[in-house]
């Protein structure tokens, strides 16, 4: 990997340290799903239907962290093959992702405390939204539409992300009010944080075709 840059490997360092605790909680469990003892208190919800919760998890994982890979101009420019290879197995995983968050966003039964009709509705729209967006991405880089496809791509990786900056604002909010949130206050933050980060990607977005028009007109 002596082709990435200094900048480049610090781009990583920081999005793995910011995946850091929902990934690592997330394939700590993965044990308990397979019928180990807990490490960490036990989720009932997946202990009744485990399935669903260890394809997210892993769905999740490698479109998170491989995912930012992608991002990266140096892979794209010098090794383009790899660049492909691994863009079938991030958008394969963010698909697994977005469909498992659908799945039990429908199937398990939350307490209101955890979800609200709000959450409910958001969940919904959003995993559908990331399919929509990975599937589109696919569509645009098959039409050759680099820029639509990297757009798109952006899109879903920012609504995946989503667990990472609920769980930087849920720090932060305990930290300020040492208490953890729920109910409505709950369903609020978590929305929050797919704003934040969909609010980010769109900013991105348009100055990178801020700067491909410059560039044109030059």
């Amino acid at each position: 990997m002596y082709f990435i840059s200094r900048r480049e490997w610090a781009f990583l360092a920081l999005v793995f340290l910011y995946s850091f605790i929902p990934a690592v909680v997330g394939l700590v469990r993965l044990p308990e799903l397979l019928g180990a003892p807990a490490i960490i208190p036990p989720n009932p919800r997946a202990v009744i239907d485990p399935l669903p919760i260890t394809l997210h998890i892993l769905g999740s994982s490698v479109f998170c962290l491989v995912g930012a890979v992608q991002f990266l101009p140096s892979l794209r420019r010098y090794r383009p093959a790899l660049h492909r290879t691994l863009g079938r197995v991030v958008a394969a995983a963010g698909c697994v992702s977005a469909l498992t968050g659908l799945w039990m966003t429908v199937a398990y039964a939350f307490p209101d405390a955890l979800q609200g009709p709000l959450l409910y509705v958001a969940r919904v729209t959003l995993s559908l939204a990331m399919v929509a967006l990975i599937a589109w991405a696919v569509v645009a880089i098959r039409s050759r539409n680099v820029a639509a496809h990297r757009a798109a791509m952006l899109r879903a990786y920012a609504i995946g992300q989503g667990a990472s900056t609920q769980t930087a604002l849920f720090l932060v909010t305990m930290g300020l009010f040492d208490t953890e949130p729920s109910g409505f206050s709950r369903d609020v933050l978590m929305i929050g944080a797919w704003a934040i980060n969909l609010a980010i990607a769109e900013f991105l977005i348009r100055r990178a075709f801020a700067a491909r028009t410059s560039v044109a007109v030059i």
